[in-house]
């Protein structure tokens, strides 16, 4: 019989007097990177990472899923969470206290240092999320995500908590779950074991701070557009040349302050190379 990985997927044991099939949470995963989420939506989740490779990794255990309702720490007989600007203003707040309820619910059983268990809330005015940040969350032990609704949070909560507020990019979505769902989605994908093929993640676009290259596939000929002869030549040192090539000038194409930076990072002219 084969043995379970013992790094990944072994249940926490914890007794208990009901079914493990009527308990409304799921079972706990011991050692396996965890996104726990503050929402108003807890039925949304895992959503689509609930399928393809990242489902599949939450099914092994690779990693596990856990919501937090924020309604069930509202506030009075119809359970309040938000409530008007202070000073004015249109739309509502979330308030501090139900959602300091909600996140000393979502801190019971995770590390006390940000460094190993980080707490993010969604907004439009956080820090861009990059391939970076998915790389240094893949390497915590979790994450708790807090998913903003209506005009966002009651600043002293943010400061209390110490939480990190990020953005997915200069748009406004009406909610964090969107948001939530992608940052989960780019940083799954770089826990070991999740993808099976290491090299691919180390290959794709912003992993070297360049775009990736254009890709090819059969078939070879397609309705007179052919793929490049250099990529039928079996040379790989040049066909690792040309990729390169291409990957610099789509990016200082299309993307000049990522050009700009990795011309930084290399000691290279950002102005020069104009044959790219």
């Amino acid at each position: 019989m084969t043995q379970p990985n013992k790094s990944h997927g072994r249940k926490t044991i914890r007794p208990s007097a009901v079914p493990r099939s009527l308990m409304d949470d799921p079972p706990r995963l011991a050692h396996a990177w965890t996104a726990r989420i503050v929402t108003l939506f807890p039925e949304v989740f895992p959503g689509i990472l609930g399928a393809s490779l990242t489902g599949k990794a939450l099914q092994e255990g690779l990693w596990q899923i856990d919501t937090v309702d924020l309604r069930r720490f509202g506030d009075g007989r119809h359970r309040n969470v938000d409530d008007t600007p202070v000073g004015g203003g249109a739309g509502m707040v979330l308030r501090p206290d139900v959602m300091a309820r909600a996140l000393d619910d979502a801190a019971q059983g995770t590390p006390a240092d940000r460094n190993l268990w980080p707490v993010l809330a969604l907004s439009p005015r956080g820090r861009r999320f990059d391939q970076s940040m998915a790389q240094g969350l893949s390497r915590t032990r979790g994450v708790t995500l807090i998913c903003g609704r209506f005009e966002g949070f009651d600043q002293r909560v943010i400061d209390a908590y110490g939480v990190q507020e990020v953005s997915m990019g200069d748009f406004i979505l009406t909610g964090g779950e969107i948001a939530a769902t992608a940052l989960i989605d780019a940083t799954v994908r770089l826990i070991p074991r999740v993808l099976g093929n290491q090299a691919s993640i180390e290959e794709e676009s912003f992993s070297t701070g360049l775009l990736e290259h254009p890709q090819y596939t059969k078939p070879v000929d397609w309705e007179g557009r052919k793929v490049p002869d250099i990529l039928l030549s079996g040379h790989h040192a040049n066909i690792s040349s040309w990729r390169r090539d291409q990957a610099e000038r789509l990016t200082k194409e299309r993307r000049p302050d990522l050009w700009r930076a990795y011309c930084a990072a290399h000691g290279k002219d950002p102005d020069g190379d104009q044959e790219l």
